[in-house]
């Protein structure tokens, strides 16, 4: 998580969603950095904790902007991260799983702990569904967020890829997918919206 004073913004680091590219850019900008177990604050979160504080210890009352992916390709993304050598030998391991075995073990009611990976929709809503991020860009479109950065900074933000997924294959079956959709529902429903919107969704609630 990162903080902005000058342009009252907060970035709030979803996973695999290009974070570590995005953070590598915009580091050196921030006045608040939040790392290693707390990068990923959920929004739920910084609007209960973090922008109180903020409000009240500096004056700040910032707006917080995320990235979204693809609901699928994000858990293929971490199908692929925990498929790498620093994972193998671990509970959180995907060797010698499936993707398919994978998708269904995140959507259990219980999922193992290689298959503990959260959701986005649950990273940027309240625990009633209520978005609290004011600004929600699709990582599949990202010229639209670099744009939205560059006016904020004053220039060009450059990103470089980083942390990047091994590659795998990582098939997904017909069935599993509808079973996914059916699951996550929210979640393709809200990643929908930002497509809709041009790839930035635009909400009042949050910040």
């Amino acid at each position: 998580m990162l903080v902005f004073s000058e342009q009252n913004l907060a970035f709030l680091a979803v996973p695999k969603t290009g974070t570590t590219a995005f953070e590598m850019a915009l580091r050196p900008r921030a006045d608040i950095i939040l790392s290693k177990r707390r990068k990923h604050l959920p929004a739920a979160r910084f609007h209960n904790k973090v922008a109180p504080f903020l409000a009240d210890a500096f004056g700040l009352k910032v707006e917080t902007m995320a990235v979204m992916r693809d609901p699928i390709e994000q858990l293929r993304s971490w199908y692929r991260y925990r498929s790498g050598p620093r994972q193998k030998g671990t509970k959180t391991s995907t060797n010698g799983c499936t993707f398919d075995e994978f998708i269904l073990a995140v959507i259990s009611d219980n999922p193992p702990p290689f298959a503990g990976v959260g959701s986005q929709f649950n990273f940027v809503t309240s625990g009633k569904g209520i978005v609290l991020v004011n600004h929600l860009f699709a990582y599949e479109n990202q010229p639209v967020f670099r744009a939205f950065l560059a006016q904020a900074f004053g220039k060009e933000v450059e990103i470089k890829q980083k942390n990047v997924s091994p590659k795998a294959e990582a098939p997904l079956s017909a069935s599993v997918e509808a079973s996914l959709r059916k699951v996550r529902a929210a979640e393709f429903e809200l990643y929908d919206q930002i497509k809709s919107a041009g790839g930035h969704l635009v909400t009042q609630v949050g910040g």
